[in-house]
């Protein structure tokens, strides 16, 4: 714990030389049923609109689409990538036409899918027997990977994505370079966010911080600095900050 204090410390130093990259879903937002009824509580909203006014930068970068994530954030300030990051891919626009057609044609129920521009996420949260549902979906990405996509499971989803070298640590370091900056914490609560957390490799302060539940993959847990068991005490970590 004390490691983990120092580490923060160290951050919330030099603010205006540090920079704050979050995930949306599980970190400030909680998980819920259905994923169009995610949103940050307003204590979480409150506390980054103190935080851009403080850091170099504060960014979310998420699954989501980037217009849907920076709507339920509503912080003006806070920089919002979408897609893992792939939307600062250049030539990731030309797939979004043949995401769109395999999620159409998938056999899946459509109120189970979200098409989100660069990628499609197939949600088997709902499911009772979830063995059967990833059986399913295993065949889902077989064909996905059979049209030139990639496929890869997360929290109760299987997701498709385009087959670029983008992902969201491309896109944290990308954001990093972009400003110059050598600090940086990274927050995330899924297999995805593992990229995110090896962007700050080599920067002189580097924090990754794990929202864990049942759900979130060990190496996740392995790869974080510190571990926060919920959205509300990583609420509790930013007002630290």
């Amino acid at each position: 714990m004390t490691g983990s204090d120092d580490l923060l410390a160290q951050l919330s130093a030099d603010p205006a030389e540090a920079g704050l990259f979050l995930d949306f879903d599980g970190v400030l937002a909680p998980i819920v049923e259905r994923p169009e009824d995610a949103e940050p509580p307003l204590e979480t909203r409150t506390e980054l609109e103190r935080l851009v006014g403080r850091y170099a930068i504060v960014a979310v970068v998420s699954g989501r689409a980037g217009d849907d994530v920076r709507a339920r954030v509503g912080v003006e300030g806070v920089v919002c990538v979408g897609s893992h990051g792939l939307e600062l891919e250049p030539q990731a626009d030309r797939w979004r036409q043949a995401l769109a057609a395999f999620a159409a044609s998938a056999p899946w129920p459509s109120r189970e899918i979200e098409v989100k521009g660069l990628a499609v996420t197939f949600h088997f949260r709902s499911r009772d027997d979830e063995r059967e549902a990833v059986s399913e979906l295993d065949r889902i990405a077989e064909a996905a990977v059979c049209q030139g996509l990639m496929a890869r499971y997360g929290r109760k989803v299987l997701e498709v994505l385009p087959p670029v070298g983008s992902h969201k640590g491309t896109a944290v370091r990308h954001l990093l370079e972009e400003r110059g900056l050598h600090r940086a914490l990274a927050a995330g609560d899924d297999t995805t966010d593992i990229d995110s957390f090896a962007a700050l490799d080599g920067l002189e302060v580097a924090v990754r911080v794990a929202v864990a539940s049942a759900e979130s993959p060990q190496v996740l847990v392995e790869a974080a600095d510190v571990v926060v068991g919920s959205t509300d005490e990583f609420l509790a970590l930013l007002r630290r900050l």
